[in-house]
């Protein structure tokens, strides 16, 4: 006497087709070089790519990048602690295309040593991925110094630089007083 062999479950519809592909693609950006594009809808929350790179401290990116290097507002250094950087520019990956925005629809987020891409609101197919870089630079610095790190992204309220924003200087309301007689 033979058996029936035992039926199979059904497979679920979602596990026929073939996996969704990856969440993004490199190309040509109108805001800089080259840019990170949403190759399917992305969700607010999804995290997208690690940023990833060579892990440097800071006597060895001073050692790599001389005076000039480092002022070029177009490394790809993230700092990730007091003395921790990651220099994107050695074994990096998608991550350093991602470009600046002041209205950006992601946002970096440490996790350990670790940074990470996430979405911050829907991002349709075919969106630039961005994110503002809050770059920070020495105090004092020039008026062009702070040109080279202009921002190209086009927002409505752009604010003009690719630089941490800075809380506006708190103004006295009424007549400074004077010694009281």
């Amino acid at each position: 006497m033979t058996r029936a062999p035992s039926p199979r479950p059904a497979r679920s519809v979602r596990h026929l087709g073939p996996r969704p592909g990856p969440r993004y693609i490199v190309r040509i950006s109108p805001v800089h070089g080259r840019g990170l594009f949403a190759a399917r809808r992305i969700r607010p929350g999804v995290r997208i790519i690690e940023y990833t790179g060579e892990r440097l401290d800071d006597a060895e990116v001073d050692a790599r990048y001389d005076e000039s290097a480092a002022e070029d507002p177009h490394t790809l250094l993230f700092r990730t602690g007091p003395h921790s950087v990651i220099d994107a520019s050695v074994g990096g990956n998608a991550a350093r295309f991602v470009n600046h925005s002041c209205r950006p629809n992601c946002e970096t987020r440490q996790e350990g040593d670790r940074i990470f891409i996430f979405a911050i609101r829907n991002i349709q197919p075919g969106v630039e991925l961005t994110y503002d870089y809050s770059l920070e630079i020495e105090a004092g610095h020039s008026a062009a110094r702070a040109r080279a790190y202009a921002c190209r992204c086009g927002a409505p309220r752009c604010r003009g630089s690719m630089l941490e924003r800075r809380p506006a200087p708190r103004r006295r309301r009424g007549r400074a007083r004077r010694g009281a007689k």
